[in-house]
Formats: C-alpha cells, sequence, structure tokens
C-alpha cells in the first residue's frame, strides 16, 4: 500500500472543489487538509477489511445536521480517486415511503407517521433486497428510490438510482442506521412535549420501537461495518439541523411548492427524531467500528478505531 500522502494528492484537488461548493459565506470549512489526511486513514482502515469479488456495506450514522452526506460524500472521493474503487452512496432519506403511503400510515396507525424521518417511514424493503442482491453471487441492474426533501415526496421513477454492476463498496448513510431499540420501560416516560401532547398512550413511540426490532434490525445485520459521527448533545444537533434548512433553501433549484421548513417546524421536526438520537449518544459507539467525535465548529476532533 502506497504512503498516505501520495493518496493525498490524488485525491486533494476533486476534495477541495467538492469542499468549496458546501461552502456558504458564513458557513466555511476550517483546516481542509487535516480532514482530508484523517479521512484517508478510514478510507485505508475501510479497504483492510474488503474481500475479494465481494461487496463491502459500510452503515454510516449521526444526528441531524452532524455532516453525514459531507463525511460520505468525501470517502466515497477518496475511495475512487485514490483507490480507484466503484463506490456507490445512499442515503437512508432516499428510501422514505412516499407522500401517499405516509398519508395513508397516518390515518391507520398514528398522526405523527405523516412526518418522514423515524424507523417505520422508510421502505426498509428495498434496502433488504438490495443488500441480498449485494451478496449474492450474481448481480442483476437494481434501480433505487430517491427522494427530494424539498417536495417531500420521492421524485419520478425515471430520475431513481440505476446499478448496473456490482460495487466494491457501498454506503448508506443516515441518522438512525445502526439503531437499536429501546427497552419497554424506557419508552414509558415522554422525552419531549410533542411525545407528552401528541403520543400520550405511546401507540406512536412503540411502533417505531418495533420497527427497530424487527426490519431495521436485518438490515443492520447486513453491515459489514458501522461508522458514526458522535456530536456533543441534542443542543448542538438543533443549531446544526437549522443551518441544514437554510443551505436547502440556497441550493434548491425547484421553488414551486418547495417544503421548506421554518425554525419552529424544523425543531418541531426534531422531537420526532429525540429519542433515538439520545438513545443512540449512549449505544451506538458500543456498536460502531468507528467513531469520529466531532467538536462545536463541526470538526473531526479524534477518531477511536475498533
Amino acid at each position: 500500500m502506497q504512503s498516505t500522502e501520495v493518496y493525498f494528492n490524488k485525491a486533494k484537488k476533486d476534495f477541495y472543489k467538492f469542499v468549496k461548493s458546501q461552502e456558504t459565506k458564513t458557513d466555511k470549512f476550517y483546516n481542509k487538509d487535516l480532514m482530508l489526511k484523517k479521512l484517508i486513514l478510514v478510507s485505508i482502515w475501510i479497504i483492510k477489511r474488503m474481500k475479494k469479488n465481494k461487496t463491502l456495506i459500510i452503515g454510516l450514522a449521526g444526528g441531524q445536521g452532524t455532516g453525514k452526506t459531507t463525511i460520505s460524500s468525501i470517502l466515497k472521493l477518496i475511495l475512487v480517486k485514490s483507490f480507484s474503487l466503484n463506490v456507490f452512496k445512499i442515503s437512508i432519506d432516499d428510501f422514505y415511503k412516499s407522500r401517499k403511503e405516509r398519508i395513508k400510515m397516518s390515518k391507520l396507525i398514528h398522526p405523527l407517521l405523516l412526518t418522514r424521518g423515524v424507523p417505520g417511514t422508510h421502505d426498509t424493503n428495498y434496502i433488504i433486497d438490495f443488500f441480498k442482491k449485494l451478496k449474492g453471487k450474481k448481480f442483476s441492474t437494481v434501480n433505487l428510490p430517491k427522494f427530494d426533501k424539498s417536495i417531500d415526496d420521492r421524485v419520478k421513477k425515471n430520475r431513481w438510482y440505476k446499478i448496473k454492476s456490482r460495487p466494491d463498496i457501498v454506503i448508506l448513510e443516515g441518522w438512525c442506521v445502526g439503531a437499536s431499540p429501546q427497552k419497554k420501560n424506557q419508552l414509558l416516560r415522554p422525552i419531549n412535549i410533542l411525545e407528552k401532547k401528541e403520543d400520550d398512550l405511546l401507540k406512536w413511540r412503540k411502533y417505531v420501537n418495533f420497527q427497530l426490532k424487527n426490519k431495521y434490525k436485518k438490515f443492520h445485520k447486513m453491515l459489514d461495518c458501522f461508522l458514526y459521527l458522535k456530536a456533543k448533545n441534542f443542543s448542538m444537533l438543533k443549531k446544526w439541523r437549522l443551518k441544514q434548512e437554510r443551505k436547502l433553501v440556497l441550493n434548491s433549484k425547484n421553488k414551486k411548492n418547495l417544503k421548506i421548513m421554518n425554525k419552529n417546524e424544523v425543531l418541531r421536526f426534531m422531537m420526532t427524531y429525540q429519542r433515538i438520537t439520545e438513545h443512540m449518544f449512549k449505544t451506538a459507539e458500543r456498536n460502531a467500528s468507528i467513531v469520529m467525535k466531532l467538536n462545536n465548529k463541526h470538526q473531526i476532533l479524534n477518531i477511536k478505531y475498533k
């Protein structure tokens, strides 16, 4: 294996270009070279776990606003540019059920299931079937959904992902990837005002927890390694998530019928995430292959390998 400097030089041009595309006037990346060097070391760790003629499936998780999409995009860039690998990256957000399906669930099960995000609002069958095909002997073309948050719905099928050949590495990133279910007694006490007022009978909490115990657990077991981005606390995630929504407004090309949230809507939205996110603060580190601890400025403070 070559030196990290060689890998750095192969990736740096595309890395700088990508980072520049993610920056705004008020939100800049700092210590870029150090960030790239740290993620090259993570990439080397990943490559050492690869097996001949087999796809390595990576799960990458972190609370809202931690930079999952950015980190996973940079990892893909390094693996492609520095190591010449075929890498497919997708977000668990792309597997959200359609708005029509969630409206149906909100009427049949609980009104809060209209809000995308929690386990039960993703079509996990797509993920499980995709992983099965990756692990099978023969690989045929796979079509996977693509979700547009600005319209809160899937895009038309002609714009879905089309994977024609078996990837060397697949990265599935998402806030609840790798999340474990809670015990029954942990569900009893509401964690915020939304749970207290809108889920007083625990129906929503129990449904979400049941999903984690079943289909989510099934595809979690199919992951070859799990990377976790750990933020300081939930308050920090709120700040980062608000910043993320502002960026969505700036970057969205489709200004018609936008489903952009204001500050109060974002904070309410995050209440639906809070229970699992805070549970992951306590449990995900134990299950993770790599933990990247983040500081207040969104930078990788340190990386813990297992």
